[in-house]
């Protein structure tokens, strides 16, 4: 390469790295599912997609708070409490004490006849009056009486005492000292909503540390334990997590490959030049996917990048340790690398390209990433091996002399082919074990995929049901084209889910329509208040056994009257209730569509039953909705709907796969012109791929789409591995008899094992898959490349000597 094009290369590869760091730099990272679910979803799959990213519980936080005695804990919770609901990044802290308990009362009395569903024609009747008034009088003997008394001159019908009792339906959490207490009375719990959406991890981490201040404060430094879950903090712990495996397994692995190279090289300049292809290929796969994605890269991705470090500093490996073969009079001769090994290399990139490429047509854009930062990490690497590295490079600098060491590997290469017979036990082996565990081979849900650790999971489950917080599941979802129209069809939907309440085929429901009616109900209503000449001519009837006067009722007319008259119900007149927290997470706008969602409980069912374990009735409920007759309604359970959804993308994941093994093989058909190499090349891949499915297997792991992935960069690293031993660098001879090219092998693949490996350790699930499948894939690759490499003839054994 003439100097004009050397400087240019150099000119293109600076600013390529500064552009990578200016996109980097405007890049956000996540760490939710949202990425793994499909980039065009069905309704039922979008309405998934928004319950991850700004549902009905996404931005709950559950606190709780042990330690101490239930006294002090009820103190804390009570200073937490009141310190938090200043604070703007909160929409709502509830912990019992009756913080809008008056706003609710004024809320429902002031507006009783426009929300009570037994506002009707038939109880404003003369039978229906005295029925209702009849009811109110036996309550002044219940434990109620008092409540009943004060309110029976303006609310004879008792229409506050049946909407009051049909909010607190849902209260069962236990109080302690003015304050909500679990179950077992072993700590304080308390329930915040946070004004972000649920997959916005900076303000909910921002969220979580204002309760940590707080719980500071209100502790005390007493003896007390504050413990949080949530959606927003299952993603700032995720997000946190895979940070810190990220750096910590990084650097080790770094640590780690750092000092095999300098036990190789003994340079401390090769050492670090050797890295360029590494920062180069990393900045590159992250700039990528970032400008592929809208500026977001998943956490996932981001330490699927720690593998980079085994994988691209191979290049830099073979240029080194396999040109130091070229070296004469001092200096060290990179074209006669170029022109012998620099095929295969490429080679080897292409067929890592053709694999990871497959991927790209994901419908997933989770996995879609994944493929991009493979592709444009790899191909940068080896680009920059090729066209950057060597100019930086100077001839005169070279490693120490690693033929003695390769003489030695050339003894046992030449002596591999005996063990012939142990990869075909063990690939027999695997098989059996697979064929064994066929059905139970891959994990069926969605949950697999999941960063949240089994003890944070416990933990959420148990602060959800000492707060009976909702765990939505089942949900009926209506949209339309503005609030009136999906309210309305909200009313009709709930008209026909009541009877399957009363048949115990769902424990019950939440609608928006309960505390904000539509306009056309809340018109119904006062429509069936009679005027006030009627109304009191029916209620002097009602009244006629009862030992009042009549008299005693004029606000009762008065107040009615205002209420046929009046006003309708806005969503503004909610303000400062406990009410409108549930109409804002129930009834939204979105994209210019109008929704109301409808969660449902699971029925309580008798312990022992044949039903004990089931949820909702899902025909009964789709039967209700078809009967209500409500268009763009929508009966989703959404764990249901994730393991269907996670069934398709393992589906179309082993699809791509197999594609783009055939677009690997088809590759090497062209690059090789031979199909005894090509089938040489593929057979220690696909034998080094079925044993370590085998060992997994046998482990009793169960297979993800990521162990899936670590098996396409299985294939991607054990291509160099297996083309070295049959590919273009053989020639007339067998490239592995090269005692330089063995040395290039086996420290390439220490270096991958150490950032793979590693992997293994890491407390996230996904990240452990690619660690468990590539580590000991890439040992047994580089194994069976050479066992089942052809055997060289004297004549090649002699030249390659």
């Amino acid at each position: 390469m003439s100097a004009a094009p050397r400087r240019l290369a150099l000119a293109l590869w600076v600013f390529a790295l500064l552009a990578c760091a200016a996109v980097i730099s405007r890049t956000s990272f996540t760490a939710d599912l949202s990425a793994f679910l499909p980039r065009l979803p069905s309704a039922e799959q979008q309405l998934l997609v928004n319950q991850l990213r700004d549902g009905l519980v996404s931005r709950l936080i559950l606190v709780g708070i042990e330690g101490g005695d239930a006294d002090g804990r009820a103190a804390v919770s009570r200073a937490m409490a009141a310190q938090l609901r200043g604070d703007r990044r909160f929409t709502a802290i509830q912990n019992g004490e009756p913080v809008n308990q008056g706003a609710d009362r004024d809320y429902v009395f002031a507006h009783r006849y426009l929300l009570s569903p037994e506002v009707t024609p038939e109880r404003f009747s003369e039978r229906g009056l005295a029925q209702a008034v009849n009811d109110s009088f036996e309550l002044l003997a219940s434990s109620a009486g008092l409540f009943t008394k004060s309110l029976l001159p303006r609310d004879p019908t008792g229409e506050v005492a049946a909407m009051m009792a049909q909010l607190d339906a849902g209260q069962r959490v236990p109080m302690h000292a003015g304050a909500w207490a679990s179950r077992d009375g072993r700590r304080a719990v308390l329930l915040a909503q946070t004004a972000s959406a649920g997959a916005d991890t900076d303000a909910q981490e921002q969220a979580m540390d204002a309760v940590r201040t707080a719980f500071a404060r209100a502790a005390a430094s007493g003896p007390y334990k504050l413990v949080m879950t949530g959606p927003g903090v299952f993603s700032v712990n995720a997000r946190d997590t895979i940070r810190h495996d990220v750096e910590r397994l990084s650097t080790i692995g770094l640590a780690i490959i750092v000092t095999l190279l300098l036990l190789v090289y003994r340079s401390v300049p090769l050492l670090v030049l050797g890295l360029v292809p590494v920062l180069s290929g990393a900045l590159a796969g992250i700039a990528a996917v970032s400008l592929g994605f809208g500026g977001s890269v998943h956490g996932l991705t981001l330490g699927f990048g720690t593998t980079l470090i085994g994988e691209a500093v191979d290049y830099s490996i073979y240029l080194f340790v396999q040109s130091a073969q070229y070296t004469h009079n001092g200096q060290r001769d990179d074209r006669a690398w170029l022109g012998g090994f620099w095929p295969t290399v490429r080679l080897g990139v292409l067929t890592s390209v053709c694999g990871f490429a497959s991927l790209l047509l994901s419908g997933f854009p989770g996995l879609a990433q994944l493929g991009l930062y493979s592709i444009a990490g790899l191909a940068s690497a080896a680009l920059v091996t090729r066209f950057v590295l060597p100019q930086l490079v100077p001839a005169t600098l070279h490693l120490r002399d690693v033929a003695p060491l390769g003489r030695k590997l050339q003894w046992l290469a030449a002596r591999a082919h005996r063990l012939r017979w142990l990869v075909a036990l063990l690939v027999v082996a695997a098989c059996t074990v697979l064929a064994m565990h066929r059905g139970t081979l891959w994990g069926r849900e969605l949950q697999a995929l999941s960063p949240v650790s089994a003890s944070d999971q416990a933990l959420d489950a148990s602060l959800r049901e000492d707060l009976g917080a909702p765990d939505v599941r089942y949900l009926v979802v209506l949209s339309g084209p503005d609030q009136e129209s999906v309210l309305q069809g909200a009313e009709r939907v709930a008209h026909e889910l009541d009877p399957l309440v009363a048949q115990n085929f769902i424990g019950g429901y939440e609608s928006p329509a309960r505390y904000l009616p539509s306009a056309a109900t809340q018109r119904e209503r006062q429509a069936s208040l009679p005027p006030p000449d009627v109304l009191a001519q029916r209620l002097q009837a009602a009244i006629a056994t009862q030992p009042v006067r009549a008299s005693l009722f004029a606000p009762f007319l008065a107040q009615a009257e205002a209420a046929r008259t009046g006003t309708l119900l806005r969503r503004e007149d909610l303000r400062g209730t406990s009410m409108a927290l549930a109409v804002d997470a129930l009834l939204a706008q979105r994209d210019g569509r109008w929704s109301v969602t409808l969660p449902l409980r699971a029925p309580v069912h008798t312990p022992g039953s044949a039903s004990a374990a089931d949820g909702v009735d899902s025909d009964a409920v789709r039967a209700a909705i078809k009967r209500a007759g409500v268009a763009d309604t929508l009966f989703v359970d959404l764990k249901g709907e994730s393991d269907r959804l996670y069934t398709g993308y393992l589906r179309e994941a082993l699809l791509l796969s197999l594609a783009g093994l055939l677009a690997i093989i088809a590759l090497l058909a062209v690059a090789l012109r031979s199909p005894r190499r090509v089938a040489a090349t593929v057979l220690p891949l696909a034998a080094a791929a079925v044993v370590v499915l085998g060992g997994l297997a046998a482990l009793g792991q169960p297979l993800t789409l990521l162990h899936l992935v670590g098996l396409l960069l299985l294939v991607a690293v054990g291509s160099n591995y297996a083309l070295f031993f049959n590919g273009p660098a053989a020639g007339s001879q067998v490239a592995g008899a090269s005692p330089h090219t063995l040395v290039s092998l086996l420290l390439a693949n220490l270096t991958t094992v150490a950032a793979f490996g590693l992997l293994a350790l890491s407390s996230l699930p996904l990240l452990k898959a690619f660690g468990l499948t590539v580590g000991p894939g890439a040992v047994l690759a580089l194994w069976f490349s050479a066992i089942l490499a052809p055997l060289a003839t004297p004549e090649k054994a002699g030249s390659a000597t």
